[in-house]
C-alpha cells in the first residue's frame, strides 16, 4: 500500500494514531483529501444547480407555438413510472389560446440526493379541450402531441410530486425497533455531551508520551499511565480527573501535547497547543456518557413561543427541539425521530410518546417555525410524506467488473465473526465492511451491491441472487441496514441493485397510528475496537446530523459542539453511519464536508454532500445510477481514493434542454390551474375557484352542506364521464383505453385538496433547498431549515422556566 492510500485510511477511522510523520507524505495526503473534497464539492454544486425544480408553470416555445405546462397531479406512482394529469395552456403561432387537460404516463428517476425526480418519456393517455369543438381539438392535439416529444424531459421536486402523490398501499413497518428513551440531560448553561462509545480506549501519538480516546466524540488526550483527561471543547481546554469527574478550565497542558498537531487527524489543533491566551475564560459543562444519550441545552431559563391555534409552545432559546403543552404541563422532546415526554425535565424522568402525541400536534400550522416537526407527528400529510420518500429506491446497473474494485480489510489481518442472533448467519466484526457468513458462502455488501465468495478474503463475484434467510436479520443486530439491499440478475450479466431508506438508518415504524421515519432502530451496537482500530456501528441518539429521507437536519443539543465545530472533533451520522476523525477532511471547506469522510455501512469515502448515495463513489464503467453514469471516474473506500469527478447524465437531463425547444417557468396570467378528473381545467385564485368554459373563466360555487359531493352541471358530469369512458368515436382527444379512470375528481373539496398537496410540497421543496444552502454548521434555524448555533457567544438569560417560577441550575 503506498504512502497516500495508507494516510489517508489512517484519516478515516483505520489504524488511527499511527500516521507517517514526514512532512512531504503530510502534504500528500493533504492536497489528495482537499482535492478529493474540492472535486465532491464541484460535483455537488452542479448538480445542485442542474438538477432542481425550475418551478411551475413551464413554458416551451417551439415553431409551431407555445405551450404553458402546469404542476403534475400524480393520480399513481409506482416508483418507476408515474401516471399523473395536467392542466395547460396552448397558444399556436400566430393564433388564440386554447386551455386543456393532458393524462401522461412517464418513467421517473428519483434522486434522494437532490430530491428530485427526472420525468422522462412521456406517453400521452389523452388530451381534452374542454371549449373545442372536436375538428378544432384535433389540430390542437396533434401539436401538443407534436411538442410533448417522447425523448424530452423535465425536472420536478421529489417533495411536490410525493405530496401530490395518493398513499393507498400500507408501509412496510420495521418490527422489533426499540424505542426505550436515551439518557436526556438539560442544561441552561453552555454544556457538551461527552460520549464515549464502549469503554475508553487509546492510541498513542507517535513519538509522545500522549495518547487520545478514539471512541469519544470530542478530542480527548492523556499521558501514559496517568488518569488525568484533557478535553478540548471548541474554543479551549478542559482537564478532568477521570472522564465521570469534574471537568475544569486549564491553560497549562503536557510538554508533549506540542506534538499532538503534527498527527494529520489533529492539524487543525495547532492553534490551541499551547492554549491562547483567555481561551480558559469561559467553558462549558461537561455531561458524560457512556451509552446512549441527548442533552438538550437553554441559553439561561427556558424561553418559550405560543404556536396558533394550539395550546402548544415551543422553547425559543434552545437548538434542541422541545415543546411545551398547557393542559397537563408535560413536555416534549423529539430527537431521531421520537418523541419523548417528561413533566420534570430536570429529573429525567423521560418515556417515549411518539403513539400517544396531545392533537394538538397535528394541529400545527405547517407556516410556522415549529412547523417542520410535522413530518415526526404520526397521522400528518407531512409524515406519510416522509414515509413514501422512504420507500424510494436508489437504484444502480452494475457489471462483474464491478468486483475487481472491491477491497476489504480486516483489523489484525485475519476476519473475525460473531453469531446474528436469532439465525443461523454469523457477520464479521473486524471490518468496516458487512461480511455476512451463510453456511459455506459469505456474501459482502458493500456500497449498496451484494457480491459472493468462498472465502472471507476474497476473490468476490458480484452475486446473481442473494440468499432469502439474509433478509432475515433482526433489527437488534449491528448489520440490519443490509436487509434494505436487494438486486435483480439481467441477462447480461450485471444486475439492478437498489436499496431504500432503511440502508441508511432511517426506517419506518408505527403503522398502528400513523407510520413516521425514525433514525436509527433504537439498539445499541457495542463497537469494535482493537489495537487503534475503531468500528463504529450506527448510533439511534447523541449524534446527529442530517435525514434526507425527511429532509430535516437533526437537532443537536449542545451550546457549541463537535458538529458546529465538528473540525475539531471527530464527527458520527446516525443516519448514514458516516464517521470522521478530527480536521482531516472539513479545515478548507466547513463541517459540511466532515460528515462524508468515511461510512462504516458502505465503506465509501468521499460520497455525497449528505453521505445519502452509497453509489456515489463507485467507478464509471461498473455502475450507472438511476441509468445513469456514476460521479467518479474510481471506486473508494476505506484505504482513500483517486479520480476525477465528473456530472451525471441525470444532471444533465435535469437542465433546460435546446433540443426540444426553449423551456422556462415562470407565473402566468392564468394562475396557478388544476386538472380536473372530470376533463375540465380549473384555477385557484386564492379565494375560490374558476373552471374555463367557452372561453372564459366562471366562478365554481362551493356546494351547500346538504348537496351532492359534486358541485358541477349535469352537463359536467356527462363531459366527465366521455372523459373517463374515452367517449365515442375516434378523435385524437378521446382517451384511449387503458388510461386511468378515476372517480370524484371533480368536486370543489379534491381541488381543496390538491391545493393543499401543492402548496405543502412546495413548502418542503422550499425548507430542503434551505437545508442545501446552509451547509452542516451555520447559517439557517435550528428547526431544520440549517446548521444550529454554535461556538462563541454563550447564551442571552431571560425569564420563563419550566412552568410556573421555572427552575435553574
Amino acid at each position: 500500500m503506498n504512502a497516500k492510500l495508507t494516510v489517508a485510511r489512517n484519516m478515516v477511522g483505520g489504524r488511527v494514531g499511527l500516521l507517517p510523520q514526514d512532512s512531504s507524505t503530510k502534504g500528500v495526503a493533504r492536497k489528495m483529501l482537499l482535492g478529493v473534497l474540492l472535486a465532491i464539492l464541484c460535483c455537488a454544486s452542479v448538480l445542485a444547480q442542474t438538477q432542481q425544480d425550475q418551478g411551475w408553470p413551464r413554458t416551451i416555445t417551439k415553431p409551431g407555438g407555445t405551450i404553458v405546462l402546469y404542476q403534475p397531479q400524480v393520480d399513481d406512482w409506482s416508483f418507476q413510472t408515474v401516471k399523473a394529469r395536467m392542466a395547460f395552456s396552448l397558444t399556436p403561432t400566430g393564433g388564440k389560446q386554447h386551455v386543456g387537460v393532458v393524462s401522461v404516463q412517464m418513467h421517473t428517476e428519483a434522486d434522494i440526493d437532490t430530491h428530485t425526480v427526472v420525468l422522462s418519456n412521456p406517453q400521452i393517455d389523452n388530451i381534452y379541450f374542454p371549449s373545442l369543438d372536436a375538428a378544432a381539438a384535433s389540430q390542437m392535439d396533434q401539436l401538443m402531441r407534436t411538442s410533448l416529444n417522447p425523448s424530452a424531459t423535465m425536472t420536478i421536486s421529489l417533495d411536490k410530486l410525493v405530496a401530490s402523490a395518493k398513499k393507498t398501499k400500507a408501509p412496510p413497518v420495521v418490527a422489533g425497533v426499540k424505542n426505550d428513551p436515551p439518557a436526556i440531560f438539560v442544561s441552561m448553561k453552555p454544556a457538551i455531551l461527552l460520549m464515549v462509545n464502549g469503554p475508553a480506549t487509546t492510541a498513542p501519538i507517535e513519538h509522545s508520551n500522549i495518547e487520545f480516546v478514539i471512541n469519544a466524540n470530542w478530542p480527548m488526550f492523556n499521558e501514559k499511565g496517568k488518569t488525568t483527561y484533557y478535553l478540548f471543547d471548541g474554543k479551549g481546554w478542559m482537564k478532568g480527573e477521570g472522564l465521570r469527574g469534574t471537568w475544569t478550565a486549564t491553560a497549562k497542558l503536557p510538554r508533549d501535547m506540542s506534538k499532538v498537531p503534527l498527527n494529520a487527524n489533529f492539524t487543525s489543533l495547532k492553534g490551541f497547543i499551547p492554549p491562547p491566551p483567555g481561551s480558559n475564560a469561559s467553558f462549558p459543562m461537561v455531561y458524560f456518557s457512556d451509552g446512549p444519550a441527548e442533552i438538550i441545552v437553554f441559553g439561561g431559563q427556558p424561553q418559550w413561543t405560543p404556536i396558533p391555534g394550539t395550546q402548544l409552545s415551543y422553547g425559543t432559546n434552545t437548538a434542541s427541539t422541545v415543546f411545551k403543552y398547557a393542559p397537563t404541563g408535560a413536555y416534549y422532546f423529539l430527537t431521531s425521530g421520537r418523541w419523548f415526554t417528561t413533566t420534570n425535565p430536570l429529573a429525567g424522568s423521560w418515556t417515549f410518546a411518539t403513539y400517544e402525541l396531545p392533537e394538538d400536534f397535528k394541529n400545527i400550522p405547517s407556516s410556522s417555525p415549529a412547523g417542520k416537526v410535522l413530518a415526526s407527528v404520526p397521522g400528518t400529510p407531512e409524515a406519510e410524506d416522509a414515509v413514501l420518500i422512504a420507500q424510494v429506491p436508489t437504484t444502480a446497473t452494475v457489471t462483474p467488473a464491478a468486483a475487481k474494485e472491491v477491497q476489504v480489510s480486516y483489523a489484525g489481518g485475519q476476519p473475525q465473526f460473531q453469531p446474528i442472533e436469532g439465525t443461523s448467519m454469523m457477520y464479521a466484526v473486524n471490518t468496516p465492511n458487512r461480511v455476512i457468513q451463510v453456511g459455506s458462502e459469505y456474501y459482502l455488501c458493500y456500497q449498496g451491491v451484494w457480491f459472493v465468495s468462498f472465502s472471507a478474503l476474497g476473490p468476490w463475484q458480484l452475486a446473481q441472487t442473494v440468499p432469502q434467510v439474509i433478509y432475515t436479520i433482526p433489527p437488534s443486530s449491528p448489520v440490519y441496514n443490509v436487509t434494505y439491499v436487494t438486486q435483480v440478475a439481467v441477462s447480461d450479466g450485471s444486475v439492478d441493485a437498489s436499496y431504500t431508506a432503511g440502508y441508511m438508518g432511517a426506517f419506518i415504524m408505527g403503522a398502528a397510528v400513523g407510520a413516521i421515519v425514525c433514525s436509527g432502530t433504537g439498539w445499541y451496537y457495542p463497537p469494535y475496537i482493537y489495537g487503534g482500530f475503531y468500528y463504529p456501528y450506527a448510533y439511534t441518539y447523541g449524534y446527529h446530523t442530517y435525514n434526507p429521507y425527511t429532509g430535516a437536519y437533526g437537532y443537536r443539543g449542545a451550546a457549541y459542539g463537535p458538529y458546529g465545530s465538528a473540525h475539531w472533533g471527530a464527527s458520527y451520522n446516525p443516519n448514514t453511519g458516516t464517521y470522521a476523525r478530527g480536521a482531516t477532511a472539513s479545515t478548507a471547506y466547513g463541517s459540511r464536508t466532515v460528515a462524508q469522510a468515511y461510512n462504516p455501512y458502505t465503506g465509501a469515502y468521499g460520497a455525497t454532500r449528505q453521505g445519502s448515495n452509497a453509489y456515489g463513489s463507485w467507478g464509471q464503467s461498473v455502475v450507472s445510477k438511476n441509468g445513469n453514469t456514476a460521479y467518479t471516474q474510481h471506486a473508494s473506500n476505506a484505504y482513500g481514493t483517486a479520480g476525477s469527478v465528473q456530472t451525471s447524465k441525470g444532471g444533465q437531463a435535469a437542465g433546460v434542454s435546446t433540443a426540444h425547444g426553449t423551456t422556462a417557468a415562470g407565473k402566468t396570467a392564468n394562475g396557478d390551474m388544476y386538472a380536473g378528473h372530470d376533463g375540465n381545467v380549473y384555477k385557484n385564485t386564492g379565494d375560490g375557484w374558476q373552471k374555463y368554459d367557452n372561453g372564459g373563466w366562471n366562478d365554481v360555487q362551493k356546494p351547500a352542506a346538504t348537496s351532492s359531493p359534486s358541485s358541477f352541471s349535469s352537463a359536467d358530469q356527462q363531459k366527465a364521464q366521455s372523459y373517463k369512458s374515452g367517449g365515442s368515436g375516434s378523435t385524437p382527444y378521446n382517451k384511449p383505453s387503458g388510461g386511468y379512470d378515476k372517480s370524484g375528481g371533480g368536486s370543489y373539496g379534491d381541488l381543496n385538496q390538491e391545493a393543499q398537496n401543492r402548496q405543502r410540497g412546495a413548502e418542503q421543496s422550499q425548507r430542503f433547498s434551505q437545508a442545501q444552502h446552509s451547509g452542516w454548521g451555520g447559517g439557517g434555524d435550528r428547526w431544520g431549515g440549517g446548521g444550529d448555533r454554535w461556538g462563541g457567544g454563550g447564551f442571552s438569560r431571560g425569564g420563563g422556566g419550566f412552568g410556573g417560577g421555572g427552575f435553574r441550575r
